[in-house]
């Protein structure tokens, strides 16, 4: 009798926290998009669009396009108040097969690559003030990478609440080191050293760029602005979603969007275009020029900044592995949460080890414009899910409701941009969709098929004892309130 009771009481508190308050919520979504990309895009953004003027104009449109996607993202949010961001919403809207897709591209390539990106972008910030006249070894730099990506996968599977909080501290540690850049360059500019700025010499291009050099300029700079979704995928955690995700979604967007804007003006008042295209960590060569002595700041605020952008990655990318598994898309055992700390343990492993696996692999830069390229194509389908719900479902509770001319302007873009990225990098874009199109027969064989032998389910009943067992987990309780609203408009529909 006592243990049936200890049992239920054990059922009762098993359940994600409502941990993220608003600043943790604002903290996420600018934590994750201030990675490693302001530090690294510039360069890519200026090569493809040709002139100082037009990059400044792709970095300002880029955040405007960010912000039209993330209003029609706030909608779905509170419609569809799951955890799992993309996944969910599509999965809810166009069925299994669309999801698994969005899913199996997501958990093969585009979190562990972003992931071993950032990680060794952190390992070879770390590292440079020890090899100042070479690269850090090759060995030395997975190897950093790997013991800073295992350090926050334990946090993460410790507590939420450190996990946020290591958030909260980054996030500020990174806006101050982008707001040292900002000061210093418009102190620069004060002093009248804004050559590269003026509209005359601004928008002189060294040959002039096509409609495709431009979209891939807009890819380069999504890289940066690329995590403005990822509350979404945490909603189940979040005080208030409907109330705090919307407001963190919008303080957050214009926010990151001037400061990306006044970063690259900072870069420009101080660095010829050709200096900038010649650098390969443009925040170390304006600290170099500009900060003299202190010039060792500008490697350390990297390495922070990317630190907290790694554990954001960690956090927001398990929940995925979470919610695919709590549909049926994977094995069930990442469903599963501590019994005690609350925390999606197997999802982080699973996430962790996929990372290492790519780290380990070599080279993962080639893979950047495939995941900037899948990215979008996520995007786009998400937010055409969300017109296709106004249209098929008009009861739907929806606590927010955006002006239908918000998702046509961002499908409007979303469709010139996907297509002359193909015209412009069609092997790029093409392997992107091959990358998912391969998940198309792991859907039949995994999910579909559902008259599997039964020695395949004897043998994952038994992997997922043995994780059970491990990793002391257990399937949470879903809170009603969330899917009442789901339900009710399916009834009056």
């Amino acid at each position: 009798m006592e243990d049936q009771e200890k049992r239920k009481k054990d059922d009762e508190r098993v359940a994600l926290k409502k941990e993220i308050g608003l600043l943790s919520a604002c903290a996420i979504i600018i934590g994750n998009i201030i990675g490693s990309g302001i530090f690294v895009s510039p360069k890519g953004v200026l090569e493809h669009a040709g002139s100082v003027g037009l990059s400044v104009i792709v970095w300002v449109c880029g955040g405007g396009i960010c912000a039209l996607g993330s209003m029609c993202y706030a909608e779905l949010g509170v419609t569809i108040p799951k955890s799992g961001g993309d996944y969910s919403y599509v999965t809810e809207i166009f069925g299994g097969l669309v999801g698994f897709l969005l899913l199996w591209s997501a958990v093969l390539i585009m979190y562990p690559t972003t992931l071993a990106v950032i990680a060794l972008t952190f390992a070879n910030y770390v590292l440079q003030p020890a090899f100042q006249n070479c690269l850090p070894p090759y060995v030395a730099t997975r190897l950093l990478a790997t013991i800073c990506v295992l350090f926050l996968t334990w946090v993460n599977c410790s507590s939420v609440r450190w996990a946020t909080r290591i958030q909260d501290v980054f996030t500020v540690g990174k806006l101050l080191a982008l707001a040292l850049i900002i000061i210093v360059g418009l102190v620069q500019i004060c002093r009248g050293h804004y050559e590269a700025l003026r509209p005359s010499v601004a928008f002189q291009f060294s040959e002039e760029p096509s409609v495709g050099q431009i979209a891939l300029a807009f890819l380069q700079a999504s890289f940066a602005y690329s995590g403005w979704n990822f509350l979404n995928y945490v909603t189940e955690e979040v005080v208030e979603p409907r109330k705090n995700l919307p407001r963190a979604i919008y303080i957050s967007i214009p926010l990151v969007t001037l400061v990306y804007t006044m970063t690259n003006i900072a870069y420009f008042s101080s660095m010829s275009p050709e200096e900038l295209l010649a650098s390969n960590a443009v925040a170390v060569t304006f600290g170099e020029k500009l900060l003299g002595m202190f010039s060792w700041v500008m490697p350390i605020s990297v390495a922070l900044s990317t630190f907290g952008g790694i554990n954001g990655y960690l956090f927001t990318s398990s929940r995925l592995c979470f919610s695919g598994a709590r549909e049926g898309h994977l094995p069930h055992l990442l469903a599963m949460i501590h019994l005690k700390n609350c925390t999606p343990i197997p999802a982080l492993l699973v996430c962790c080890l996929a990372t290492i696996i790519i780290l380990c692999i070599g080279e993962t830069h080639n893979l950047i414009n495939y995941v900037s390229f899948i990215n979008y194509l996520s995007y786009g389908v998400t937010i055409a899910g969300l017109l296709y719900l106004r249209r098929k479902r008009p009861n739907l509770l929806r606590p927010i409701k955006v002006n239908l001319l918000i998702p046509i302007s961002y499908m409007a873009f979303w469709a010139v941009l996907l297509c002359f990225s193909l015209y412009s990098e069609p092997v790029v874009c093409g392997l992107g969709m091959v990358i998912m199109l391969t998940g198309v027969p792991v859907y039949f064989v995994g999910v579909w098929w559902k008259n599997k032998p039964k020695w395949i389910h004897r043998l994952m009943e038994k992997i997922t004892y043995v994780g059970q067992k491990t990793c002391y987990v257990m399937f949470p309780q879903q809170d009603p309130s969330e899917v009442e609203p789901l339900a009710s408009s399916k009834a009056t529909d």
